[in-house]
């Protein structure tokens, strides 16, 4: 007997969750509706179809495309943008699913989606829709000749509304402390241990690993690494999940938008996901 294709989908989709390292997903029976609406949006987005497009965003949703252009929900129904990755055949999925918040992350050569959907009584929608082009920014260096990072080290432009961004605003302050000081020791607590990072100025997915690699090497040379101060953030909070949309501006060169997914673990807020995208359009600030 052949077997069903839907019992293939949800068997395949097990295996895949398996082998996700840390997260601590909703019940299973949730995720496929969460891929099925993921798909939906893909599909519908791919064809320019607004109405059903309309339906699947959240009201603080926000888009960001390749090259750095953030649009609220009003503005992308009026004009609805051109996916990078089109209907996305071809491409990898990577689901993630933490209580009330899923991320989808997909990704085809050097491009790369990230869709943050939340669950509201009427059930899953898109709060967050980033692109990154890897590679696409030269990099430059972060923080050079600066030694003492003040923003977002120290003070940041942000008032916590409640307990839980209170916390994750002294958790990003102690792991961007831990990155100026090249610690990795001090870095590593506040890090999930799945977590994924993109940015226009790399040219391949960092894990935490490759992380620690990062600043180990930073401590052998001496290379500046303070992090790009914060101009403006947005938090959106959901039980033992918070979505985080930020600007940064770097000490030299051209600002970034930045999206990232912090998770509530054995009572310590951790970051998962950050993807950020230099603004093209934005003029270069000197160093």
């Amino acid at each position: 007997m052949r077997p069903y294709p839907l019992a293939t989908t949800v068997l395949v989709l097990g295996v895949m969750l398996a082998v996700q390292p840390g997260p601590r997903a909703i019940a299973a029976a949730d995720e496929p509706s969460l891929l099925q609406i993921d798909n939906d949006f893909v599909q519908a987005a791919a064809k320019h179809d607004k109405a059903t497009v309309g339906r699947l965003l959240d009201t603080d949703f926000t888009w960001t495309d390749a090259d750095g252009k953030t649009q609220a929900r009003t503005d992308v129904l009026k004009s609805l943008p051109a996916p990078a990755l089109g209907n996305e055949t071809g491409a990898q999925l990577k689901p993630r699913t933490y209580g009330q918040v899923g991320a989808v992350m997909s990704g085809r050569d050097k491009v790369h989606v990230l869709r943050i959907w939340v669950k509201r009584p009427a059930g899953w929608r898109l709060i967050v829709y980033h692109e990154v082009a890897l590679g696409q920014q030269a990099a430059t260096a972060p923080g050079f000749g600066v030694n003492d990072c003040q923003n977002p080290c120290k003070t940041v432009p942000f008032k916590p509304k409640t307990e839980a961004q209170q916390a994750i605003i002294a958790s990003w302050q102690a792991l961007e402390t831990g990155v100026t000081n090249h610690d990795a020791s001090a870095w590593s607590p506040h890090i999930a241990e799945e977590f994924v990072m993109l940015g226009s100025t790399n040219d391949h997915p960092m894990s935490k690993a490759d992380r620690i690699a990062t600043l180990n090497l930073q401590k052998q040379t001496g290379h500046g690494s303070a992090p790009a101060p914060l101009v403006s953030a947005q938090m959106f909070d959901f039980g033992d999940a918070v979505v985080m949309t930020c600007l940064h501006q770097p000490y030299s060169g051209k600002p970034v938008h930045v999206s990232r997914l912090w998770i509530k673990r054995d009572g310590h807020w951790v970051m998962s996901i950050s993807y950020q995208t230099t603004i093209q359009a934005a003029p270069a600030q000197a160093s």
